[in-house]
């Protein structure tokens, strides 16, 4: 089989305004109580796994959970930028109702080329894949025959997940990312990558 890198993916817990459909994007917003309380949960059902470095998006909806897998297994997250979420320009924090509202035309043009639109001061899907994939690449080469936990966003994780079976971009939303949800991907040194556990 060869060596290889299995990473823990894990998206944050519930944000505040979950309840009410909006694109957060690169906002730094903040956890509910109950986010808080899954995120402590994911480093529970981590508990008994070897890992041997956390990384994490920046931002502090994800850097907390990092923080309490760090506690948990002696190491020091490191917080990486490149994994923020998907950067939405003018429409961060806005809702999709007011969205589709007030814009059915870029709404619609998002829509119709969900890979390549760019919201206006925002990047496109194909964007952040590519500044998503260096990344998870180089996390992949660092640590051989290990294993670690990444800490994500629910677009930013879609992304190595489609990537991880072969899937192209444009199938964003044929993959569901709850809020807490630990997903197992193993990538093994002959480029064969399986996805171990999706959406858990």
């Amino acid at each position: 089989m060869g060596s290889r890198t299995r990473i823990y993916l894990i998206r944050h817990g519930q944000v505040e305004g979950f309840d009410n459909r909006r694109y957060n994007g690169q906002s730094d917003v903040a956890l509910t109580a109950v986010g808080r309380r899954q995120s402590r949960q994911i480093t529970e059902r981590l508990a008994a796994q070897s890992l041997t470095a956390i990384y994490s998006s920046d931002l502090s909806r994800c850097a907390f959970a990092a923080r309490c897998l760090g506690e948990r297994h002696g190491l020091e997250p490191q917080f990486l930028a490149s994994m923020r979420e998907l950067h939405i320009g003018e429409w961060e924090g806005r809702t999709w109702q007011e969205l589709q509202e007030k814009h059915p035309d870029q709404w619609q043009a998002r829509l119709d080329d969900l890979v390549n639109y760019r919201v206006p001061g925002g990047e496109s899907l194909q964007e952040m894949a590519q500044r998503v994939r260096p990344t998870v690449q180089t996390l992949i080469a660092r640590h051989r025959d290990a294993e670690i936990a990444l800490v994500g966003h629910g677009g930013v994780n879609r992304v190595i997940l489609l990537d991880a079976i072969g899937a192209p971009l444009d199938r964003m939303f044929a993959i569901e990312q709850d809020y807490a949800c630990l997903n197992i991907i193993d990538y093994f040194d002959d480029g064969r990558t399986t996805v171990r556990l999706l959406n858990g």
